[in-house]
């Protein structure tokens, strides 16, 4: 396997499209876990949205009906944005500053208000702030190599 630019000559991707593509894999795979029972504690509590739920992804996170369509549009937008290298800097760099901003929302809002529709819970809390830190550093570390310099 060959790479050049940054891209490697079998699959035709760059680093930061295949991280991209990762990151939307993971958030499909995470959107699905969410809709079964075991994998998500108190199953049968699950609401459509509202801090009511008490579903737990993996016991931890809370969710609802919406939580998880979100996780899975993410990952469906990961995986059709991976395709160029624009598409992927803008999901990895866009969708680290939807976290970062939801990490800041979970942060402020009460977690028993009407606010706090999504669910969020202190987990989620924290797992968006990673993922606000990692999205946002795949974008810009592996954006380096992408970058043409003009010749005046």
């Amino acid at each position: 396997m060959t790479n050049t630019n940054n891209r490697t000559v079998e699959s035709g991707r760059t680093t930061l499209q295949r991280a991209a593509q990762a990151v939307g894999v993971v958030f499909l795979l995470v959107g699905i876990l969410g809709f079964i029972p075991g994998i998500t504690s108190n199953y049968s509590t699950m609401m459509f949205a509202g801090h009511q739920s008490e579903a737990m992804l993996l016991g931890i996170f809370q969710v609802s009906i919406l939580h998880n369509i979100v996780h899975l549009l993410f990952g469906v937008a990961g995986l059709a944005m991976s395709r160029t290298v624009s598409g992927a800097r803008s999901y990895l760099l866009g969708g680290g500053i939807i976290y970062a901003i939801l990490w800041i929302y979970g942060l402020v809002i009460g977690q028993e208000s009407a606010a706090n529709f999504v669910p969020v819970n202190t987990a989620d809390n924290w797992l968006h702030f990673l993922l606000a830190v990692g999205m946002i550093g795949l974008a810009l570390a592996l954006n380096r190599g992408n970058r043409t310099t003009r010749r005046a």
